[in-house]
């Protein structure tokens, strides 16, 4: 059995990599992100991450594990911001309050799919300009939901989650491996 990562993020192989588990393949999926209209933060990502695995082509014998993390501020949805200037307006949303993070991931075998989604409440500290102005500096922005990765410098922001720091990163370790177990896939076995 072969297990393809339907993602191109080095976050998710770091994280699989957890498990002792590195992926026979890696293939990024192409679908449409934009959220429908009036589409809530959860059931949205869950949505891409359900879309992402249907749209990885698989052969007889593959697993396809896809993630999506979503940031939200109640009901917005705050993506991967296209500039700076749009980062800036998300971290100063969240600046000195509390925000989830919702990663939802989708295992397909065969026919089926097995889904779940973990929902980490992050609290951020409220920003001066000067550290805001320095994160932006930095480029650690770029491709991350909400602007920001909680395992880079933008940590120093995060004083304390409810939740799943995993998740936050962009793959629940747990879940994971419960979700590739339920497919068939051999998590703490020969994988050969």
């Amino acid at each position: 059995m072969k297990l393809i990562l339907g993602s191109g993020s080095p976050r998710r192989k770091e994280l699989l990599a957890q498990l002792g588990l590195t992926p026979d393949d890696i293939r990024s999926p192409d679908i449409d992100e934009d959220p429908r209209k009036g589409e809530l933060p959860r059931p949205y990502c869950a949505r891409m991450a359900r879309e992402k695995a249907m749209a990885v082509s698989r052969a007889a014998g593959e697993v396809v594990l896809c993630a999506d993390t979503t940031v939200a501020l109640g009901r917005r949805i705050m993506g991967k911001p296209v500039d700076e200037k749009e980062c800036a307006e998300f971290l100063l949303a969240m600046s000195g309050r509390r925000h989830k993070v919702i990663t939802a991931v989708a295992v397909a075998h065969g026919d089926r799919i097995w889904e779940a989604d973990v929902v980490t409440t992050v609290k951020m500290k409220r920003l001066s300009d000067i550290e805001l102005n320095s994160y932006l500096a930095s480029d650690d922005w770029r491709g991350k939901a909400g602007g920001y990765g909680i395992q880079g410098p933008a940590g120093a922001f995060i004083p304390w989650i409810q939740g799943s720091y995993s998740a936050v990163m962009g793959l629940p370790v747990a879940e994971t491996a419960n979700l590739l177990m339920a497919a068939g896939y051999p998590v703490y076995g020969d994988h050969t």
